[in-house]
């Protein structure tokens, strides 16, 4: 019983952890909001908002995150169709 007080605050901290986690990637890996920070990063560079050089440094981590975006995309449609 006492292991079981003791271990509860454990496992809820480890579950709210898990779930930010997973709030966090979904904001950090969600195609259509990549895509939607590259249109608005492309019309500031174009309209003079922003120096060439972070448009660059920028556009470069956006694109990092789109490429690992659509690999966990195609490991997930992998692992589904695998299921069948």
């Amino acid at each position: 019983m006492i292991h079981k007080l003791v271990s509860a605050p454990i496992s809820m901290v480890i579950k709210v952890g898990e779930k930010i986690k997973e709030e966090a990637d979904k904001e950090l890996y969600d195609l259509p909001t990549i895509q939607q920070k590259l249109i608005q990063l492309q019309m500031m560079y174009e309209l003079g908002e922003m120096p060439e050089r972070a448009f660059q440094e920028k556009e470069e981590e956006l694109l990092t995150r789109y490429e690992i975006a659509k690999q966990r995309e195609m490991e997930q449609w992998d692992t589904l169709t695998k299921k069948k």
